[in-house]
């Protein structure tokens, strides 16, 4: 049944899937290489532009203060802004993943009996909730209080945080 050239076809077939596999697996490590070599940089291979970039140097740039924005924002589009927020926190005086959020302008930071606070706000919760520290928190809340639990990004328009804020002012 196996005489010598069945068993030379099998060797020479197993030997060049082998070197198949060898060779692919050559070309895809030269191809797509993920760390650099010891003492190398390793370097971003593409970005994707998310322009937030953009919105904080636009801001940056030139515009109005916040005091400003504020005199003249809609809270009506400060609703529609809320919906962002509305995964996490509440306005019907109950808590979800984050703290209640009716009557917080002006209400101390950390003020909301057992909610289970961060260290960094707890640290904080001396002062109140200002309507322009609100909006610095509201704008990037890792920035503004190093430590917080707070996952969310930010708001990156100047416009945004000020018609949320006048609507969060609004709700009792």
């Amino acid at each position: 049944m196996f005489d010598t050239m069945t068993m030379t076809k099998a060797v020479g077939a197993i030997c060049g899937s082998l070197l198949v596999f060898l060779l692919v697996d050559w070309a895809g490590t030269s191809l797509y290489r993920v760390g650099g070599g010891e003492g190398e940089e390793v370097a971003q291979a593409y970005m994707i532009d998310t322009g937030a970039e953009e919105a904080s140097t636009e801001g940056a740039e030139a515009g109005p203060d916040f005091a400003t924005l504020l005199a003249s924002a809609d809270a009506a589009a400060g609703e529609s802004v809320f919906k962002k927020c509305s995964a996490c926190h509440k306005l019907n005086s109950t808590d979800g993943v984050g703290p209640r959020l009716n009557g917080v302008v002006g209400r101390a930071k950390g003020a909301i009996g057992g909610f289970g606070y961060s260290e960094a706000m707890l640290a904080v919760g001396a002062e109140s909730w200002t309507p322009e520290n609100l909006a610095a928190f509201i704008e990037n809340p890792k920035k503004y209080l190093p430590g917080t639990k707070m996952a969310f990004n930010g708001l990156p328009k100047a416009e945004d945080r000020a018609n949320l804020v006048a609507y969060l002012a609004t709700v009792p």
